[in-house]
């Protein structure tokens, strides 16, 4: 074994389509991952502007273990800061979403704007003589935005957005309606048995044949391309023909296309390391997703909408959204339950081998076969390449 560049010694295997089991389980790696992955120079989506629509609006999310507070402020801005007082490191909010004109840390009470400035600080008279407010504010990240999309990074040499997103950046514009305002429709949020990694693996081989939904509506057989960019991302179009129910849904809405302004495709926009936006028939899904242990993933299923539609129209889409691409939707019910088989079955010892469309090394950008699983072979080289494992 040689040391990489992590600080963790391990083995990869030759074979390119292989991976070794280890991944899903060391601690030591998961460490390295936090370090060199999610505190490193990546992107990652943390928000829509719908969620925070109005000065004041808050939302929390982690990034890797490191919580996050995302901020509209009085002047319409939004910022991404640390979650934590930079006095002696306090958690701020707690709540998952909120609106405060100030935020007030609740050990030594200091005060900040919704502009993450210091406010007031008790004691402040006692404090060395150097101390400056205005060298105390919340800690902000660098963050940018793209068609509504609120991305931060915690390393200050991280690629601009543009150069991150490559080619999915047209997906994404096509997936969130072409720059039409949305409007949050509701979250569920899950904890998956599972490794990160195990999550980000789901790919197109398995849609047919794992869930029943995609059988009983005859959706296997659509028309579509699968490209993998440079930096890992997957970016999936299909067409979607008629849904066919035959009496086994009450309610056979949840399977109907009545959006006639929008286009009867599919969109999944595959974000490295691990985040997930689904456009499918009527609802817009964005997964944000972190890792809690080696052996835990969390994520935030959150819904989404045209706000220009109708009461009647947006009724539909709430009924259709968990119950399609939630958690125990229709099209990923089975998913849990795998994710936790592969991690359980993958502390036996050896690798995995990804087959379907793995005929030989691939390099990026690429196209594949919508059904096919080599695609995320690309993604695990730009991972092994990150955290500097060294083949052989």
């Amino acid at each position: 074994m040689a040391n990489s560049p992590s600080g963790v010694d391990f083995h990869w295997p030759e074979k390119f389509s292989e991976i070794p089991k280890e991944a899903f389980h060391r601690d030591d790696i998961y460490r390295a991952e936090l370090e060199r992955i999610f505190y490193g120079p990546e992107w990652h989506l943390v928000a829509h502007v719908a969620e925070i629509p109005e000065p004041g609006d808050f939302k929390t999310l982690d990034v890797g273990e490191a919580p996050l507070l995302i901020l509209r402020g009085d002047d319409g801005a939004v910022r991404v800061f640390n979650n934590s007082c930079p006095h002696r490191g306090t958690q701020l909010a707690t709540s998952g979403r909120g609106n405060a004109p100030d935020i007030t840390c609740p050990y030594h009470r200091w005060n900040f704007n919704n502009r993450g400035e210091l406010v007031a600080a008790p004691g402040i008279e006692r404090f060395p003589k150097d101390f400056r407010k205005q060298d105390y504010g919340m800690r902000e990240l660098r963050s940018e935005m793209r068609h509504g999309l609120v991305f931060a990074t915690c390393d200050t040499e991280t690629v601009d957005l543009d150069s991150f997103l490559g080619d999915g950046d047209d997906y994404l514009f096509k997936l969130l309606g072409e720059g039409a305002e949305l409007r949050l429709l509701g979250y569920q949020k899950v904890v998956f048995a599972t490794n990160w990694k195990e999550y980000g693996d789901n790919e197109g081989y398995h849609a047919p044949l794992l869930h029943r939904a995609f059988s009983l509506l005859k959706w296997q057989g659509g028309v579509g391309t699968q490209c993998v960019t440079e930096r890992g991302h997957k970016l999936i179009v299909a067409e979607l023909g008629a849904t066919r129910n035959d009496g086994f849904l009450d309610d056979p809405s949840l399977v109907e296309f009545l959006d006639e302004n929008a286009p009867k495709r599919s969109i999944v926009v595959n974000l490295f390391p691990m985040t997930v936006l689904t456009r499918h028939l009527d609802v817009i899904n964005i997964r944000f997703s972190f890792p809690r242990s080696a052996d835990e993933t969390e994520v935030h299923y959150a819904y989404f909408a045209p706000a220009d539609g109708d009461e009647e129209m947006y009724r539909h889409r709430l009924r259709q959204a968990s119950n399609l691409l939630g958690p125990s939707g229709l099209i990923s019910l089975e998913d849990g339950a795998v994710f936790n088989r592969l991690h359980r079955g993958s502390n036996t010892l050896g690798t995995v081998a990804f087959q379907k469309g793995a005929d030989e090394e691939m390099t990026a950008p690429c196209f594949v076969e919508q059904n096919d699983e080599a695609s995320n072979l690309i993604k695990w080289e730009r991972y092994r390449e990150i955290m500097g494992f060294q083949r052989g």
